[in-house]
């Protein structure tokens, strides 16, 4: 083992994911920043770092999990053809050395890295992506996590073990977009039946930075170093994510020195972090939005309502009036304790060429006044107890649907109910499980729900949840967000999806989230800040994601524990504590997670911490 230690225990994140591409273009791979924090001690032998995880693993098979610590290990551990670049989130080779379109970009052909290996010595060639490819194009199950990346895939074909060739129906510039985890065909060539596949027999064979070693269900799962990586292996010897019943679990772990690193921290738990011995704060921009849907009246793939959606949000303009109700600026300072942004468009700020933000003279401001005058031109008159009716004499009683078991949710929701009594709305709170939140919103079974999603560098998968065809058909199934189905937006959304020319294309994209505000189906609240902390004592040298601004866990890749560089404290304390000693010193804390059945239900879980 190159003298590293004999038993590796590690566990993972990155998520890799798409950018805008250049046709033709090659690109050679940067080497990741290692100092970018600071002068960082030399590298130390034996070291495991463990990180506080507060979220279900919810499959170890990469065409099943959705969750964001489900994600986090696939992408490292299986590689995919391109990656985000650590600095600025622009696309770089992976597996891919280079790539190139055919005059109609209809055929692309990429150029596979010679000499990468599956960590059990076997080469990773293009005919593993082909696999993989197919695969998803063939077996519904196979679709199930990653299916939208392939579905306007013509053929795919590996014509040399060095050379991807991939032809699209139509042209599609999401090309270097393709986030789907690669995996090793001489292993899943022998798996009869994906969809009950569980990828638990260790080590999982790997061809990214780490190798799935160890897991237990609801308790752990273990990393070691992959010392076959192409790019070399990490300077830590083992990563573990210990599972947590709650951050503030977490956190006394970490001021105790029993894990290394928090991620999704509270404001007030940032906050009482900062004058602690041996513990670095790192605040950086988030890549979420969070957002209230508005249930314009959902509909199944076959227009056919479905769902119990109050009929009054089927008119915008009591959607709009809603907006005007909610205070963004109270909601920032009082909910997030400063730690954010204030929400207007669809995509983040973090992603500065595709972020719109309404202009003042469109921009729906917090003015009460204003909601009572749209509401009373629009024959919503109040009734008994100042509570509004519909022209048809039915009040306007809504149903809010929350997290049950997350406290901003339940602030948001006392301020909007109070904001909407005053314009004659009355709200009831419904706080309920993930499950029954994520069942009630795909059925379309709420008339206001909380929701929000991790957007990519590349803005498709997110702008495509807004179309009509991410309704679900009437067996089920389909991926929508707010259920907007509105042809304008169609077209935009179309229009972009076949621009290549960069300028033109961010132009598109804006042009879809003005018109995605204007119909008010999903009203962006903020974007949060990510609150992270860790053990300066034991580790130093992250890389931030993006350099500017950018958090040390995942945002769109693996970089941040890659560049990790372990102290001699770090040695001497991590290879002898295992995960039980950890689990002892915590009293009982790592959680017990139920399990979440059903494909339809984990999407919906994605809402709430997934990339997408």
């Amino acid at each position: 083992m190159g003298g590293r230690s004999l038993r590796r225990r590690s566990a993972v994140v990155g998520a890799v994911l798409v950018a805008l591409l250049v046709p033709g273009l090659a690109f050679a791979a940067s080497p990741v920043s290692q100092q970018q924090n600071g002068d960082a001690p030399p590298p130390v032998e034996g070291a495991t770092m463990r990180v506080g995880l507060q979220q279900q693993i919810d499959s170890l098979n990469p065409f099943l999990g959705y969750t964001l610590a489900s994600t986090d290990i696939f992408r490292s551990i299986y590689p995919t053809l391109t990656t985000y670049a650590a600095d600025d989130f622009s696309v770089e080779p992976e597996l891919a050395e280079s790539w190139e379109s055919s005059p109609d970009r209809l055929t692309w052909t990429f150029r596979i890295r010679d000499g990468a290996t599956w960590s059990d010595g076997e080469p990773i060639t293009a005919q593993d992506a082909a696999f993989t490819y197919n695969l998803m194009m063939t077996d519904s199950a196979a679709s199930s996590a990653n299916g939208t990346f392939v579905e306007n895939f013509e053929s795919v074909e590996a014509p040399d073990d060095g050379t991807l060739v991939i032809r699209t129906k139509t042209p599609q510039s999401t090309m270097l977009a393709i986030d789907a985890p690669i995996v090793p065909e001489h292993v899943w060539s022998g798996v009869d039946d994906i969809a009950n596949f569980t990828n638990d027999e260790m080590p999982v064979v790997s061809g990214g930075p780490f190798t799935l070693t160890e897991y237990e269900p609801e308790q752990y799962v273990t990393l070691e170093a992959n010392e076959q990586y192409w790019r070399g292996p990490p300077k830590i010897d083992e990563l573990q994510f210990v599972q947590f019943k709650n951050s503030d679990a977490a956190v006394q772990a970490l001021r105790k020195g029993e894990i290394d690193v928090v991620q999704k921290l509270t404001p007030a738990q940032f906050d009482a972090l900062a004058d602690e011995e041996n513990i670095e704060q790192v605040r950086g921009q988030g890549r979420r939005f969070y957002e209230i849907i508005l249930n314009p009246g959902a509909t199944n793939s076959e227009n056919q309502p479905i769902g119990s959606g109050h009929p009054a949000l089927t008119d915008v303009r009591v959607r709009q009036a809603i907006d005007h109700a909610i205070d963004r600026e109270a909601i920032v300072e009082r909910v997030l304790g400063g730690y954010g942004e204030q929400g207007g468009g669809y995509l983040p700020p973090i992603f500065a060429d595709y972020h719109w933000s309404p202009p003042p003279e469109q921009r729906r401001g917090f003015d009460i006044g204003e909601a009572n005058r749209i509401l009373d031109e629009a024959g919503y008159q109040r009734g008994e107890g100042g509570i509004r009716r519909t022209p048809q004499g039915e009040p306007l009683n809504f149903d809010f649907v929350l997290h049950g078991d997350e406290s901003s949710d339940t602030q948001v929701g006392e301020f909007v109910k109070q904001w909407l009594r005053d314009i004659g709305i009355a709200v009831e709170l419904q706080p309920v499980s993930d499950s029954q939140l994520g069942d009630r919103t795909t059925a379309g079974d709420f008339d206001m729900v909380i929701s929000g999603w991790s957007a990519n560098p590349d803005p498709d998968y997110v702008l495509k949840l807004q179309t009509c065809g991410a309704r679900p058909s009437p067996d089920g199934g389909g991926l929508p967000d707010t259920f907007l189905c509105d042809r304008q937006y169609d077209e935009l959304y179309d229009r972009q999806l076949a621009e290549f020319d960069p300028a033109a294309r961010q132009d598109l994209v804006k042009q879809a989230q003005q018109r995605f505000y204007e119909q008010a189906t999903g009203l962006v609240l903020y974007y949060q800040n990510s609150l992270e902390a860790y053990r300066s004592d034991r580790f130093s040298g992250f890389t931030t994601q993006p350099a500017d601004n950018g958090v040390v866990t995942a945002q769109q890749g693996f970089w941040g524990y890659y560049g990790a560089v372990p102290t001699e404290a770090a040695a001497t304390t991590g290879s002898g504590q295992g995960y039980g000693t950890v689990a002892m010193a915590l009293g009982g804390a790592v959680v017990v997670l139920g399990a979440v059945g059903g494909v339809v239900l984990l999407r919906r879980r994605a809402t709430a911490d997934t990339r997408e």
